[in-house]
C-alpha cells in the first residue's frame, strides 16, 4: 500500500507552543505519595522526593505540571497543605474516597518542580470555595512580602515567591460528579469575578476557564458559549478534557478516536470564534487541553476502592498498565495536537506518575517507563518549532467515529533551533506495510538523520518492573531522501519518528 505526503516550506500551520507537552499531578492514588514523594526510598533526597522519578520526569522536558487537581481541587483547602507538617490536618477527599495527610502542599510542589525542570500550573477551588480563597492563594504564592499571606509563606520557610503564571479557574465544573457543580451561568459569573480579582493583583497572569469535561456532555457546546459569554475578555484559555479507551477491543475504532478529538477541538474553536465575533473582540482565546490520556485498563479494579468505605491513604487507584496498542493511540493524539497547534496552546498528559501515567513506581522499589512514555518523549524532544501543513493522499477506512480515516496518521514539525524536520507517523493498518513517499518542496538539502520506530508482535505487550524494556523504540534503516522525496517502509501498527536535517 502506498501513501503520499506533500509538505512545502512555506505552508505552515502555527508555531507549536512548548506547553503542548505539559503534564499533571493530582492528589489522587499514588501520584504524589510513593509517586514523586517517598521519604526513606533509596533514591529519595533530603526533601523526600524520589530521585529516580525526577530523572525520568526531567528527561520528558515537560514545561508545566498542573496541580493539585483535577476533581480533588473542588473540595481542597489550600491552607491545609502549608505550614509545619506536624500541624497539617488529615482530610477526607470526597472525589476519590481516600485520605490525604497534606504532607505535600504548594510549597513542596514548587520545590519539586524546580528539581524536575518544570513549572507549576495551579488550580483554584471554585467548587466548595470561591473568589476569596483564590485571591488569597495567589497572594500567598506570588507576592514578595509585606502582606499577610506573603509574610505567612515567608514564615513557613519560602522567602522567595513562586511566581506562578498559569492558573486554572476550577476543574470540570460542568460535571455533576464535581463537588460544587454549577450551571454554565453560575460558573461563568463566578469565574469572571475570580479572574477580575486575580488580574487586579497581576495583569500578566494567564487564566484558564473550564470548558466541557468531554465531547459527550449533554451541555456541550452550549456550556462553552455561555461560559465564554461571561468570561471572554477576562481569561486566556478554555480548558478541555478527553480520555480514550478500547473496551470493545476493536483496534481500528480505537485508533480512530483521534478523529473524534479533532472534531472536538474544531467544534470548540468554532464556539470561541462565535463569541469573539459576538463581542467584537480583538482578543484570541485558545485551548488548554489540560487532561488527556488513555484511561480504561484500571476501571474494574478501581471500583472496589471508589465504592468502599475504607478511606485509604494513597491506594493503587487509576493505575492503568499501558500496552503497545496504547503507544499508537498516544502517538495519534499528539499528532492531532500538533496539527491543531494554531488552536491548542497547552496540553497536559494526565497524569505523570502512577495514576494513568507514563512513569510507574513500586513503593520502596524501582521506577520504570510505561510504553506510552516514548511517544510523549519524542514529541516533547522533537515536536517543538513550527507545525507544517502535510497533505496526505493514501488509503483510508471507515469507523464508528468517522469515515475516511487515514491509515497513515502524521504530523510534521520544523525546528529552526537544530535545522531539523521531524515526521511523527502512525501506521494504523492492521496487516499492511505502508510505502511512504513524502515530497519535500523547498528543502533541497534534506537528508535522513535517524528513523526511530516502535513495533511489537503483541498489541497487549506491556512494560513492568521486571521487564522494563519489553516495549521500547529502536533505530532502523531504510529511510532515504532522493530528488527531494523522502521514502520509507512503515510496518503495520507502527509508531515512527523520522528526523531530517534540512
Amino acid at each position: 500500500m502506498k501513501a503520499n505526503v506533500t509538505i512545502h516550506r512555506d505552508f505552515t500551520i502555527s508555531p507549536v507552543d512548548d506547553r503542548l507537552y505539559s503534564s499533571f499531578l493530582e492528589h489522587l492514588g499514588r501520584a504524589i505519595y510513593t509517586g514523586i514523594y517517598e521519604p526513606g526510598h533509596p533514591t529519595a533526597d533530603a526533601d523526600g522526593f524520589r530521585g529516580d522519578v525526577i530523572e525520568l520526569a526531567r528527561a520528558l522536558d515537560t514545561p508545566y505540571v498542573r496541580y493539585p487537581g483535577g476533581n480533588f481541587v473542588s473540595a481542597y483547602n489550600w491552607e491545609d497543605g502549608v505550614g509545619p507538617r506536624e500541624d497539617r490536618p488529615t482530610r477526607l477527599d470526597l472525589a476519590w474516597r481516600t485520605r490525604d495527610s497534606n504532607h505535600i502542599g504548594v510549597n513542596e510542589f514548587a520545590d519539586w518542580c524546580k528539581k524536575a525542570g518544570t513549572k507549576p500550573m495551579l488550580a483554584v477551588n471554585l467548587g466548595s470555595r470561591g473568589l476569596d480563597a483564590a485571591r488569597n492563594f495567589l497572594e500567598y504564592c506570588n507576592h514578595p512580602g509585606g502582606s499577610y499571606w506573603s509574610d505567612l509563606r515567608r514564615k513557613h520557610g519560602w522567602k522567595e515567591p513562586h511566581n506562578v503564571k498559569l492558573w486554572c479557574l476550577g476543574n470540570e465544573m460542568d460535571g455533576p460528579w464535581q463537588v460544587g457543580h454549577k450551571t454554565a451561568d453560575e460558573y461563568g459569573r463566578l469565574a469572571n469575578e475570580t479572574a477580575k480579582a486575580m488580574r487586579l493583583f497581576d495583569k500578566s497572569l494567564e487564566l484558564i476557564v473550564c470548558g466541557s469535561s468531554h465531547a459527550g456532555m449533554p451541555t456541550f457546546p452550549d456550556w462553552e458559549a455561555t461560559v465564554l459569554d461571561h468570561t471572554y475578555e477576562a481569561i486566556d484559555h478554555l480548558s478541555l478534557h478527553m480520555y480514550f479507551g478500547n473496551e470493545e477491543h476493536d483496534t481500528l475504532n480505537y485508533l480512530a478516536k483521534a478523529e473524534k478529538l479533532d472534531r472536538y477541538i474544531m467544534s470548540v474553536a468554532g464556539v470561541i470564534d462565535y463569541v469573539k465575533s459576538k463581542k467584537r473582540s480583538k482578543k484570541n482565546v485558545t485551548i488548554s487541553f489540560d487532561e488527556w490520556n488513555v484511561w480504561y485498563h484500571s476501571h474494574e479494579q478501581d471500583k472496589k476502592i471508589l465504592e468502599g468505605d475504607d478511606w485509604p491513604d494513597a491506594p493503587h487507584l487509576l493505575e492503568d498498565i499501558y500496552n503497545f496498542e496504547d503507544v499508537l493511540q498516544v502517538g495519534g493524539v499528539l499528532n492531532t495536537f500538533i496539527r491543531r497547534a494554531d488552536r491548542v496552546k497547552i496540553a497536559c498528559i494526565a497524569q505523570l506518575v502512577n495514576v494513568i501515567a507514563p512513569i510507574m513506581t513500586e513503593t520502596g522499589g524501582p521506577a520504570w517507563k510505561q510504553t506510552i512514555y516514548y511517544p510523549f518523549l519524542y514529541a516533547s524532544l522533537y515536536g517543538r518549532g513550527t507545525a507544517m501543513r502535510a497533505i496526505v493522499d493514501g488509503p483510508t477506512y471507515d469507523s464508528a467515529f468517522g469515515d475516511d480515516v487515514p491509515f497513515l496518521d502524521t504530523s510534521v514539525v520544523r525546528s529552526s533551533a537544530d535545522n531539523a524536520l521531524t515526521f511523527f507517523i502512525v501506521n494504523r493498518h492492521l496487516t499492511e506495510t505502508l510505502d511512504l513517499s513524502a515530497k519535500l518542496d523547498g528543502f533541497p538539502a534534506a537528508r535522513v538523520v535517524e528513523h526511530i520506530q516502535m513495533t511489537h508482535p503483541d498489541l497487549a505487550a506491556v512494560n513492568s518492573a521486571a521487564t522494563p524494556n519489553n516495549v521500547v523504540p529502536k533505530t532502523v534503516s531504510g529511510s532515504t531522501v532522493e530528488a527531494g522525496v523522502l521514502t520509507s517502509r512503515l510496518p503495520p501498527l507502527s509508531y515512527n519518528v523520522i528526523r531530517l536535517s534540512v
